[in-house]
């Protein structure tokens, strides 16, 4: 009777010990595997882009938002945080010509950050410009500005400037390389992900709490709002169907995000989701810097292998031979195959994925 227990006992602790080493190996392969830059690069230059363009507009009427005698005053914004702690850049600009200095510093920054020159510095800068600005106005904070600060904070983690960037030609001429696997690339990204996992899903419980979501009216409110109509739909009224589909597939695909984007059959399905749902926002709903920018933030489940096949030629000397090596790479990536990792590792590598390291060539 006790050798049939004692038996049982070391079963048990053997079962535990291994699902305990294989979600601990899982773990680790998830957030600290070296991992290809590609991707973070990418979104470097465009979310560059997009924080350029987004505080390039305040220039437009800079003093009447952040000036000494802005609509809100200093002393309405700490009141405002009264109960938490903000810190801004822009609360240290007391005259028009420091705020204007600092604006233009702010610029060059992002500026900077886009083309990728010092790129590990002028990440952590962009950071602070960002949310100094959003906390210096809080009564015009939104959606956007919200994914500005996420993007922004996870940019200066990951070496971004690897690729695509000022530092890596000038690393280049220098007979160096920037473009290695990293880890912090890797954490970066997932941070990313797993950011908007969050997003969606709460934007979609939120939802449910809303009336209109549950008779499928939601999307009418939105596109017959002609404060934010930027084309004319309201021809829809003509298909109330097409309406209440629209509105309960939006609820069913953030609600659904945080789990099927991780599948690598379902992912295409997502982003796809993704870009109709943005783009939507972008073309009909006024709204097309936060639309952009979270089609930005979603490239960050799209393979490395997926966007050097787009930006890196091919068709140069050896060419046949970088082509097949590039097919066999999508290939292997598309049906899911295991193929080696920088470390030695089996990886599995699907086109539209997390990012992952690129295969090289065993010795």
């Amino acid at each position: 009777m006790f050798a049939r227990l004692r038996l049982l006992f070391e079963l048990v602790c053997v079962y535990v010990r291994n699902a305990t080493s294989a979600a601990s190996d899982q773990w680790n392969r998830l957030w600290f595997l070296p991992a290809d830059t590609t991707t973070l690069c990418l979104i470097r230059v465009l979310a560059g882009v997009m924080l350029f363009y987004s505080h390039a507009i305040w220039t437009l009427d800079l003093e009447a938002f952040f000036g000494e005698q802005s609509w809100m005053t200093r002393d309405v914004v700490n009141q405002m945080f009264a109960d938490g702690y903000t810190w801004s850049i822009l609360s240290w600009c007391r005259t028009p010509a420091s705020l204007w200095a600092m604006h233009v510093l702010t610029l060059t920054t992002f500026a900077l950050l886009t083309i990728g020159l010092w790129t590990r510095a002028v990440s952590v800068l962009a950071f602070l410009c960002t949310i100094s600005y959003a906390y210096r106005t809080p009564g015009a904070l939104y959606g956007l500005d919200q994914v500005n600060g996420f993007l922004s904070l996870y940019l200066m983690l990951g070496p971004s400037g690897s690729r695509f960037s000022v530092d890596a030609w000038r690393a280049k001429r220098a007979g160096r390389s920037l473009d290695r696997p990293s880890v912090t690339a890797n954490i970066a990204v997932r941070l990313m992900q797993c950011q908007l996992c969050v997003i969606y899903l709460f934007a979609g419980l939120s939802k449910l709490q809303g009336q209109t979501w549950w008779t499928g009216l939601a999307v009418w409110g939105g596109v017959a709002n002609q404060e934010y109509q930027t084309l004319d739909l309201t021809w829809l009224a003509d298909w109330p169907l097409l309406v209440n589909f629209l509105t309960h597939a939006t609820v069913a695909w953030e609600i659904s995000y945080c789990v099927l984007i991780w599948n690598r059959w379902t992912r295409p399905l997502v982003l796809l989701g993704a870009v109709a749902i943005h783009l939507g926002i972008v073309t009909a709903l006024g709204m097309p810097t936060f639309g952009l920018a979270m089609l930005i933030a979603n490239l960050s489940f799209v393979s490395p292998q997926l966007i050097r096949l787009f930006f890196e030629p091919i068709a140069v000397e050896g060419s046949s031979s970088r082509t097949s090596e590039a097919t066999s790479e999508l290939l292997s990536a598309t049906s899911g195959r295991r193929v080696d990792g920088p470390t030695g590792d089996r990886l599995r590598t699907p086109l539209l994925s997390p990012s992952r390291p690129p295969r090289v060539k065993s010795k």
